[in-house]
């Protein structure tokens, strides 16, 4: 691949060219016309979908067994013309819009797919997804992403986690929220105090919102889009900010959610509308998963791939009791985990589960039996049902079938 090297920059080079922002339909087609001209002609059959947040497209090759699904995002930050010039090489290093963020890892891709098939190299099958509007939350394109994965053995995400490549064991939580508020219009020349000012209102809210963060923590909130008014003449009726939120522990997402649930309004008449919510949970590390993390990783054909997939699926008591016990339905709940590698793993690690990380008692009752087969009826698979569940009773040991039901639907779908 090395001697390919100046072929691959020049690839990403008029891939990084074609800045496609979040949003930018015009870009987003451009760079979409890219993916089509330089993935099309592959093994497979390329398929390309119009969203309303751009192109969707997805490549499907032939193999044995159920597709691995390469996920990928096209998508960037930054409005087309920030940089005053948009790819440049410096020393051993290039530099652009999307370079990083995930274009360099479609490159890298479409050069080792091209070199599997120069080879004859044998592979499995594949679904390769491309996808944009990753960068603001993938609003339109998670359920076709959900959806492939649940298929899918494995999912691999070509995006590096560090500048280092480091394996990622633990990332934050994205919150997205829109704060609304809502006043009374009126002339502000005529008869201003029939209004209520609702960017005045919002002004006063962005500062509590600005309150909520947490730097120690590791909890940031950025109030960075604010809308509102119509003409400077006209008390502003209505005015809206958009919230981004990035935590690395849950209890810190629900604090954070309570306090903007909890916001009032400062001016009489003022209304004020949350909406939004967790758009992808954190991936906390503890003791307990890492020292599971270590033990899968003694377990022969097991990487820290399937060590990360078992900590994604089960929460670590859960997993410490299914390596403990040779739980084979929850094992399998892993995505990439089949039952002759949960075989494996079980026979190994039997005895080899230290004392501390089963302690507490089976969460357990009828309530979570019930919303356990409930899933199950509506097509989820029943360990990954039951893992969910039981992570939510643990949480609220009081919970009823019914709300079990609805929260782990959220996090199921």
């Amino acid at each position: 691949m090395q001697a390919r090297l100046p072929e691959i920059l020049a690839d990403l080079e008029a891939f990084v060219r074609r800045e496609s922002p979040s949003g930018d339909l015009a870009g987003l087609k451009e760079a979409a016309a890219f993916l089509e001209e330089a993935f099309g002609p592959l093994e497979g059959r390329l398929a390309r979908k119009e969203t309303p947040k751009g192109p969707v497209l997805l490549l499907k090759r032939e193999g044995e067994g159920a597709p691995v699904l390469l996920l990928c995002h096209y998508d960037t930050v930054h409005p087309r013309g920030s940089f005053p010039e948009a790819f440049r090489l410096e020393r051993e290093k290039a530099i652009g819009p999307g370079v990083y963020d995930m274009k360099g890892g479609i490159v890298a891709l479409l050069y080792a797919l091209r070199h599997a098939e120069a080879t004859g190299r044998k592979l499995p099958a594949l679904e390769v997804l491309f996808t944009p509007d990753e960068e603001v939350g993938s609003p339109e394109t998670r359920p076709l992403i959900e959806a492939a994965a649940r298929k899918a053995r494995a999912v691999l995400v070509l995006e590096p986690p560090t500048a280092e490549g480091d394996l990622k064991v633990a990332r934050k939580g994205v919150g997205l929220y829109r704060l609304r508020a809502l006043g009374r219009a009126a002339h502000q020349g005529v008869e201003p105090e029939k209004g209520v000012n609702a960017v005045l209102e919002l002004a006063h809210q962005i500062l509590k919102v600005a309150a909520l963060e947490d730097r120690e923590r590791g909890t940031t909130l950025g109030p960075n889009v604010v809308r509102g008014g119509t003409v400077s003449n006209v008390v502003a009726e209505a005015a809206e900010v958009e919230i981004d939120l990035r935590v690395w522990t849950l209890e810190e997402a629900r604090r954070v959610e309570e306090g903007l649930k909890a916001l009032t309004p400062v001016l009489p008449g003022a209304r004020l509308e949350l909406s939004g919510g967790l758009n992808r949970p954190p991936m906390e590390p503890t003791p307990e998963s890492l020292a599971l993390f270590e033990l899968l990783l003694s377990v022969s054909g097991v990487g820290p791939k399937v060590a990360l997939a078992l900590l994604s699926a089960l929460p670590p008591r859960l997993l410490a009791r299914a390596l403990a016990e040779g739980d084979l339905r929850l094992l399998t709940s892993a995505s990439g985990v089949g039952k002759r590698l949960a075989e494996r793993i079980a026979l190994e690690l039997k005895g080899k589960v230290p004392p501390h990380l089963l302690a507490g008692e089976k969460v357990e009752s009828e309530a979570a039996e019930e919303a356990v087969l409930a899933l199950a009826a509506l097509g989820f698979k029943e360990g990954q049902a039951r893992a969910v569940v039981l992570e939510l009773l643990s949480q609220n040991p009081r919970a009823r079938a019914q709300e079990l039901i609805k929260e782990a639907l959220k996090r199921l779908r």
